[in-house]
């Protein structure tokens, strides 16, 4: 009796490891290196100050079932590549990617469809845009922020732009957590979130050699050792350790996003510059508002500032763009974010 369970303890095991090897099971190290989606509720690890509001009870009534938006992704994604302006050719161009994580609050939606306006219209033909967001608005219209688009997005990017001479810009806004992992989510879709390693990953499998690398979240800063390096410049809305502001449905745009984006890019096109200048305002908002300090932090690596000033030569501003959020916060604005 023994001799036999035994036997069927070692066939039992035998068939999972088959399966296993196979693919039918899932193994462990395949999805160890991405986190789980966050619960309904609001994550544990976000601070109270920066908490989104609960999500809607509804999925959007006029919008694609849940199904029918994962199912869209592809195509979504791909006219959105179809649609980028031909290269200019002969000298340096920059791509923006814009990436909005969290569907909850309209802030983040905002800043990336005003980061593609502001590109677009006020730097020129050499400034190309595509925006990913999770945003009840946009569910039809434009792909959803998610790990796997933005790896999509990324290698439809690196066909359509010269590598090796022109620029990427990631501009990432959401939630950012203790850990260093930005928030993912347009609930009810099951999304992964995204750690730093993670990013530092998704980049370092690419071919860019110049980069400019933004995350507006809190913790921010904690993306720097994984994503710094020759070719790359990144700047982020707060060190590791710290929190940044603005966020909330009662806000239109972060103290980050509204200082650099709206605020110094309007008046430089060099985003060293416009950084200094949008650390500057953030600090007098802290102070007027009695905030810990976030402390935006910069790392330039070697080379990538006298890139941007290759794409910056001959370049025809455009007007100022105003900021015009596509949705209103849900409590007037104050004279600052």
């Amino acid at each position: 009796m023994r001799a036999s369970l035994i036997a069927l303890l070692a066939f039992a095991a035998g068939v999972l490891v088959m399966l296993l090897v196979q693919g039918w099971l899932p193994h462990p190290a395949a999805q160890a290196s991405r986190v789980p989606p966050p619960a309904h509720s609001a994550p544990a690890w976000l601070d109270d100050a920066e908490a989104p509001a609960p999500p809607q009870d509804d999925w959007p009534e006029q919008a694609p079932t849940p199904e029918q938006v994962l199912y869209t992704q592809p195509k979504l994604l791909d006219t959105a590549l179809a649609k980028l302006r031909p290269r200019i050719p002969g000298k340096p161009n920059l791509y923006l990617l814009a990436f909005a994580g969290d569907g909850t609050e309209a802030v983040f939606h905002n800043e990336a469809e005003y980061a593609a306006r502001l590109f677009t219209r006020h730097f020129g033909p050499t400034a190309h845009a595509l925006v990913l967001e999770n945003s009840p608005d946009t569910l039809s219209t434009r792909p959803l922020a998610t790990w796997s688009n933005l790896e999509s997005a990324l290698d439809g990017l690196a066909d359509a732009m010269d590598p090796q001479q022109d620029i990427l810009l990631l501009y990432l806004t959401t939630h950012g957590s203790e850990d260093h992992t930005l928030l993912v989510d347009m609930d009810p879709l099951p999304l992964d979130q995204i750690g730093a390693q993670d990013l530092g990953a998704i980049l370092a499998a690419r071919p860019f050699k110049w980069k400019v690398m933004v995350v507006n979240a809190c913790y921010s800063g904690g993306f720097i050792p994984p994503l710094q390096g020759d070719g790359t410049l990144v700047l982020t809305a707060a060190r590791s350790d710290r929190s940044s502001f603005g966020c909330g449905n009662d806000s239109a745009a972060t103290y980050f996003g509204r200082a650099w984006l709206v605020d110094a890019l309007n008046r430089t096109p060099d985003f060293i510059a416009a950084f200094a200048q949008a650390k500057g305002e953030i600090a007098k908002w802290e102070r007027q508002d009695r905030l810990l300090p976030s402390e935006p932090q910069m790392a330039v690596g070697k080379g990538i500032a006298a890139q941007l000033a290759r794409w910056r030569d001959g370049l025809e501003l455009g007007p100022t763009v105003p900021f015009q959020p596509a949705t209103q916060p849900q409590a007037a604005m104050a004279a600052h974010p």
